[in-house]
């Protein structure tokens, strides 16, 4: 056991303090659980119109593209294992509390406007099932989520694992399906990179692949509950780059199995895309996908509740929000007040705003605070500063070049 797993009780008329629940396995699950969601049910159609069949290079590209914002995270967990993880890089990197806490604030946002925009997709889901109408459902499903977020972080977790493992493996079940109805499925590999040299293939590929970078974001998360984790310096770097390589390969495969199922020009007008794919290749009625993603959905909330209120709760604990805020309650373990302002937020906005452009305000959000972080470390590794024995480095060179990334999608995605 390393000394950050060592907890001792906590003496009578001191403050309670989070505790090291979590295992590998367990981050990895939360890890996928925040990542994998309800971007995969959506943006196969929109990826397929733009790239044809070569939309698993749009996700690979993806991938590629995030990877060096992925290592930067993971050195930065291994630095500083602490919530509000992204505040406390920025701090550390600029010396500034004042930009750490715009970014921390940043950080809170998106997990706010994230939890709120899935929770009225989520009631949409539900309304196929129940009739009843959103003014009911989104409040109703929000303060159930709240509660399980606010129980405490080993329930939260495990169910939104459990909650994980319901929904990849409603993607498994098309992929193994998939490849045994579908005897073309290997034949026809080859016409991935068909063509790749072609001017318009390319410009649909990246294209296509400022969408699929979407389907990553939340691999971040992990930062954030890193006060939580067992052996932090390890589990944590090495949970980011699971949750990134097996989303890959997940996601990749999906894309795959459906451009060889469905026509690519009916997949990209189709309204609900994974449904379409997933009866054309189980012969089974949608309710059953449509039940995997409400559980996909609720799983979303979940996770970017415990994400945000522990920001929230890491602010308050280096002063820099409200001291009410950093409250830890000994019987939940959880910073009860944080998790209250939370839901609270995310209750009023789902409630009083659309759907439509929330989560164009979230991407653009994690994109700004992934430039920070990564010219965080950048300023780290510039002054010399070393990681603590046994943590997780990376090279010089890479932060630097998740900035550029980031920026360049950044300046891209508000131009377009």
């Amino acid at each position: 056991m390393s000394a950050t797993d060592r907890m001792p009780p906590t003496p009578a008329g001191e403050a309670a303090a989070l505790a090291r629940r979590l295992d590998l396995p367990l981050a990895v699950l939360f890890g996928l659980g925040v990542t994998i969601g309800a971007g995969i049910y959506v943006l196969i159609g929109a990826t397929a119109g733009r790239a044809g069949m070569h939309a698993p290079l749009a996700f690979l590209l993806a991938a590629v593209v995030m990877a060096p914002t992925a290592a930067s995270f993971a050195e930065l967990a291994g630095r500083m294992p602490v919530s509000a993880g992204e505040a406390a890089y920025v701090k550390a990197g600029f010396r500034s509390e004042a930009l750490a806490l715009v970014v921390g604030c940043m950080v809170i946002a998106t997990g706010v406007i994230s939890a709120a925009a899935i929770s009225r997709g989520s009631a949409g889901y539900i309304a196929e099932l129940i009739d009843l109408p959103s003014a009911i459902i989104v409040p109703s499903v929000v303060l159930a989520m709240g509660a399980i977020a606010a129980w405490g972080i080993l329930q939260s977790v495990a169910l939104a694992g459990l909650l994980t493992l319901i929904e990849v493996g409603g993607l498994l079940a098309i992929i193994a399906v998939g490849a045994a109805r579908s005897p073309e499925l290997m034949t026809r590999v080859p016409e991935i990179w068909t063509g790749i040299g072609e001017t318009a293939v390319v410009a649909g590929i990246l294209s296509a692949s400022l969408l699929a970078f979407f389907a990553f974001i939340g691999f971040e998360g992990l930062a954030n509950i890193a006060e939580e984790v067992k052996q932090p310096e390890k589990n944590v770097p090495l949970a980011i780059f699971l949750t990134l390589g097996l989303s890959t390969l997940l996601y990749m495969l999906v894309v795959w199995i459906a451009l060889v199922s469905v026509p690519h020009a009916e997949l990209a007008t189709a309204r609900a895309p994974l449904s379409l794919v997933f009866q054309r290749v189980t012969g089974a009625s949608p309710t059953v996908i449509v039940a995997i993603a409400i559980v996909a959905t609720i799983n979303g909330i979940i996770v970017q509740m415990v994400m945000a209120s522990r920001v929230v709760y890491g602010l308050a604990d280096r002063h820099l929000l409200p001291p009410l805020l950093a409250r830890i309650n000994r019987l939940t373990q959880t910073p009860l007040e944080a998790t209250a302002l939370v839901i609270a937020a995310v209750l009023l906005l789902a409630v009083a705003l659309p759907l439509e452009g929330l989560a164009e305000l979230t991407s653009r959000l994690t994109l700004a605070v992934f430039a920070f972080v990564n010219a965080a470390l950048g300023c780290l590794k510039w002054r010399g500063e070393a990681p603590p024995a046994g943590a997780y480095v990376t090279s010089r060179w890479v932060p630097w070049t998740g900035l550029i990334l980031c920026l360049a999608l950044l300046v891209g995605d508000l131009a377009g």
